[in-house]
Formats: structure tokens, sequence, C-alpha cells
């Protein structure tokens, strides 16, 4: 669970990256995407591991979380709430299927569209595309909306989930520290970094 969470941790670090560079030089993210989106190794090696990652990830929430359960059937005789565990890591499971539902929205808006454009179509590839098909998606400001719900319940998620991945493997030493505010920043900075990217582009659309 840690690891394959750590593994995803990556992925959205260069996903956030690639995205942020239509902000910055819409040439850039065309490049950037055209190789992403033509380059074997990782249409057909990175990119079935990476959707692997993302249901064993969920999966496995979804198995611990029974087991952990079953392994206390009976509930507390009193429940305080956060003094035993704060909001984020007792409700892990809640976070994590909006966030799965989120995917799925994703998946509807970008990654389906772009399979069926060149595997059932097969449209002659246009390298400069990518950025105009981006910044249309994010016209609806219901769609807008959502984005933004679900990174901010992303960043509940990360809060608790990118720090004890860490703990979960082992890691306990003297950075230990320093190494657990770094995840508490990264777990808030990305999430509001792809919330930026979407109002941007839809407030950048509007008519002035």
């Amino acid at each position: 669970m840690a690891l394959s969470g750590l593994f995803l941790v990556v992925f959205l670090t260069q996903h956030f990256v690639i995205n942020l560079s239509s902000v910055i030089s819409p040439e850039t993210f065309n490049s950037w995407s055209h190789f992403m989106g033509t380059n074997a190794l990782v249409q057909f090696a990175l990119q079935p591991v990476l959707i692997f990652g993302v249901f064993f990830h969920f999966i496995m929430g979804i198995v611990l979380e029974l087991q952990n359960r079953k392994a206390r059937p009976v509930n507390y005789v009193q429940f305080k709430g956060g003094a035993a565990a704060p909001w984020t890591s007792r409700n892990m499971i809640i976070t994590g299927l909006v966030v799965l539902a989120f995917l799925g929205l994703h998946f509807y808006d970008f990654w389906i569209p772009e399979m069926v454009h060149k595997y059932v179509e097969f449209a002659p590839e246009d390298p400069t595309r990518y950025y105009a098909e981006t910044v249309h998606k994010f016209e609806s400001p219901v769609r807008v909306a959502l984005y933004a719900i679900s990174f901010v319940l992303l960043a509940l998620h990360l809060w608790h989930g990118f720090a004890s991945s860490f703990q979960s493997v082992g890691f306990n030493n003297k950075y230990s520290k320093a190494l657990k505010g770094f995840t508490k920043l990264w777990a808030v900075a990305i999430p509001v970094g792809f919330i930026f990217i979407a109002v941007y582009h839809h407030f950048n659309q509007l008519p002035h």
C-alpha cells in the first residue's frame, strides 16, 4: 500500500510539472504532451504500470479498511474523535474513494478521448493540439468546481498518506521530522497548484 502510494506521488509530481507548463508556455506543454502521448515506452510500458498502480492502491486501501473493521468488530465504548487520530487518518477510505471517482472523471475527460483519437479514429497526429484541447476542458465552471473539490480532498488524503508511507516502509531516523514537514508542504502545494491551473484556464478564456 505504501509503495504503490509513493509510486503514485512520483507520477502526480510529473503530471503537475507538465500541466503547469500549460500556464507558462503552451509550446512547451504541447511538446511535452506530444512526447508523452507518442513515445512507445511511455504508452506501452509505463502507462499500463501506472494504471495497474492506481487500481492496486485503491483496492488495497479497501482491503485494509475491511481488515481493520474486522479486527475490531465491537466499537469503542467512548469515541473521542480526533483525540485518538486526526480526521484525515480516520477517513482515508472516504477521501480515497472520492479521489477514485475524480480519476474516473479525469479518464473520461482526457484519457479515453486520447485513446479514441489515436487507436479508434486513427486521426493524423497534430503535435500542437494538446494545449487547445486541455484548455477547452476547463471552459465549464461546473467542471472546474468539481476539479477543485476533488483536489481539496486529494490534499486531505495526501496529508496523512504521504507522510505515513515513509513510516510504513521503515524510514525512521533523524531526517524523519524534516521529511514529514516536506510531505505536508507537498500535500498542500501540489493540489493547490492543480486547482490554480484549472481556475487560470477557466478565467483566461472568458471574454475580457
